[in-house]
């Protein structure tokens, strides 16, 4: 039996970059993280995108900083070969203070080139 759903894992099956870009930037250690995307990467997140690994950087730092929250893993699928969807439960001091966002990753050549975060 063939069925064309998405693919859902854990964690343990998505790739080690995704994995390892998420525990980076959870630890706030942006050197790591930045080093998970391409040289032209795109990320859009609450509204805003940026372009770069400067503005990703940049991006990374802020998002670090701007709030104390804890994020946890919740899902995760494979839709193609290309695209991986990490659901995240934050809860903290931004307002509302608990959303569930979706990241969603394009990879490109073993490397982020976009990163989509959205509820």
């Amino acid at each position: 039996m063939h069925d064309n759903q998405p693919r859902t894992s854990t964690q343990d099956t998505l790739p080690e970059l995704i994995t390892r870009y998420l525990n980076a930037h959870r630890a706030h250690d942006t050197a790591t993280a930045i080093t998970a995307f391409t040289r032209e990467a795109t990320v859009i997140d609450d509204g805003n995108t940026y372009r770069g690994t400067e503005a990703i950087r940049e991006w990374l730092d802020r998002s670090s900083t701007e709030f104390t929250y804890t994020i946890r893993l919740t899902g995760a699928q494979q839709t193609d070969a290309n695209h991986y969807i990490a659901t995240h439960h934050l809860e903290g001091n931004f307002p509302g203070g608990t959303i569930d966002l979706r990241y969603q990753f394009t990879l490109r050549d073993g490397l982020i080139e976009r990163l989509v975060i959205e509820p």
